[in-house]
């Protein structure tokens, strides 16, 4: 006898459908699972059997076969046990199979039957609503499932119960919808332990407001990573577009954390002895990497001279086009990557460069020092701030700012930004291509001929002209003009990395 299930495979970030068909026929008893399943596909053959008889049912002692179609879509993790199971009871006549048809089933099997939780299920309830279906999943992960709005979830914490529903039976008692995102700023730390460094702290504040890319340049000591670790502070929270984006990605590479919708933005920072496969993804099939982890939130590199070169390169694509193509011999993807790059890095090797009495590096060790950062990504940079070493008067100056303060002043940039740029499907200005910046860049006449001594220099490419314009927008946001200004172009200008020092000429 033939019976079929219905459940998803992970591939990316999508849910691909799969078909668990099952056939019994008279022979020797043999289980055999094909259909391009990895090894905790061809495990399920054991876990399937044991959970079967420690439930109360009977095991056929008969020939069995289950497919998992289509055949060429690899099939990874125990996800898919449930489904064989009770595949296997509709084809033994154990329970109904016309039911089946209604519902996707999702989960790993215990031994003793208990249905466990698998990775992914947020991406699985999403193409089960796709597909007009019931979804049938464990109590661990249905808080998460429940999150995809008109989708009807029916909880089972067994095979046991997943059998009675099945023969028209109710569920087990479902877990309470998960509460809204709530923000912890409470434990983030505050600008307001920076003491001085206002041009750094502004141009912290631009990167925030616009989601663009910033580099910190200075000795040891002097707040670059301080800084930085007080960027979550000022940022707005995830929408619920985003907050389903990002519970998705961290779903489907088994690093969620809690049931709820995040609502901090994701800040990932890395070890600089990481790898490029650490860092891009792509080490195995399904493997995602800092780079997706950070998507909707921050990318901090500290130190980031001690980077691999080919690592730091490997970060053009998603920085230019906001995803990651990973491309490998039997596979291939494509992740989201939009993230903000924050980072920081020693002007030389012993970290004293411009100190004239402390630095010891030679000319080759300064020229060895800056081939670790190509061109191609510095070009990527928006804004480079230059720290020099602290004086006395900076370390007793008051706090700019506080992080209260400075993250009213992102939000409202941030609203006109998602107010101007709406229609085009992006929300902050750092998304903003060539034909959005000639519509939405509202350039006064002095702006225009500063731009036109800019292009006759020749000292930045046509991509540091875009990123400078973008940044220029940023600053006249927070101050809530609508037209950018001379003042707002030259800051774009003075942190612009290969022109900062000259905007004052280009004026």
């Amino acid at each position: 006898m033939l019976a079929r299930a219905r459940t998803f495979a992970i591939e990316g970030l999508q849910a691909r459908a799969v078909t668990v068909e099952v056939d019994i026929r008279p022979g020797l008893p043999a289980f055999a699972v094909v259909g391009l399943g990895d090894a905790a596909v061809r495990e399920a053959r054991d876990r399937v059997h044991a959970a079967i008889l420690n439930s109360g049912f009977e095991f056929p002692a008969q020939r069995i076969t289950a497919n998992l179609a289509p055949a060429d879509i690899p099939k990874i993790g125990p996800s898919f046990d449930l489904a064989l199971a009770c595949a296997l009871l509709a084809a033994d006549g154990q329970i109904p199979s016309e039911p089946l048809a209604r519902y996707a089933l999702l989960g790993e099997l215990a031994l003793d039957g208990e249905v466990r939780s698998t990775h992914g299920t947020l991406a699985v309830a999403e193409a089960t609503r796709k597909a007009v279906l019931r979804l049938l999943v464990g109590p661990a992960r249905a808080a998460e499932a429940m999150l995809v709005d008109g989708l009807p979830v029916d909880v089972v914490q067994s095979l046991t119960s997943a059998a009675r529903v099945l023969t028209g039976g109710e569920p087990d008692s479902a877990p309470p919808r998960p509460p809204a995102p709530a923000l912890q700023r409470a434990g983030l730390a505050d600008l307001g332990d920076v003491r001085g460094r206002p041009d750094a702290v502004k141009a912290l504040t631009i990167a925030a407001a616009g989601a663009h890319n910033l580099l910190f340049s200075g000795p040891p000591g002097t707040g670059k990573t301080m800084l930085a670790q007080r960027l979550p502070s000022i940022l707005p929270p995830l929408t619920h577009p985003e907050a389903i984006e990002v519970m998705r990605i961290h779903s489907v590479a088994g690093r969620l954390q809690g049931e709820s919708l995040p609502g901090e933005r994701p800040f990932r920072a890395p070890h600089h002895s990481i790898t490029t496969a650490g860092l891009i993804g792509g080490a195995r099939r399904g493997w995602v990497g800092e780079v997706v982890l950070a998507h909707n939130g921050v990318l901090f590199l500290d130190e980031l001279s001690e980077f691999a070169r080919g690592t730091l390169d490997a970060l053009r694509q998603p920085l230019e086009d906001g995803r990651i193509a990973i491309v490998r011999a039997r596979h291939s993807a494509v992740y989201p990557a939009r993230f903000m790059l924050v980072a920081a890095t020693n002007p030389c090797p012993c970290g004293y460069a411009g100190l004239d009495k402390r630095c010891r590096c030679s000319a080759h060790d300064l020229a060895r020092h800056r081939r670790r950062l190509s061109g191609p990504l510095l070009d990527r940079i928006d804004l480079l701030v230059h720290m020099p070493g602290d004086s006395g008067e900076q370390l007793s100056a008051p706090p700019t700012t506080s992080s209260a303060q400075a993250r009213e002043r992102v939000l409202l940039a941030r609203q006109r930004q998602a107010a101007r740029l709406r229609e085009h499907g992006v929300l902050v200005n750092a998304q903003m291509d060539s034909a959005m910046l000639r519509a939405h860049v509202a350039l006064e006449d002095a702006c225009e001929q500063m731009l036109a001594r800019v292009r006759e220099r020749g000292v930045l490419s046509a991509r540091g002209l875009d990123r400078t314009l973008r940044v220029a927008r940023t600053v006249a946001d927070l101050d809530a003009r609508d037209r950018v200004g001379q003042a707002d172009l030259s800051t774009a200008l003075s942190l612009r990395p290969g022109f900062a020092g000259d905007a004052r000429g280009a004026a």
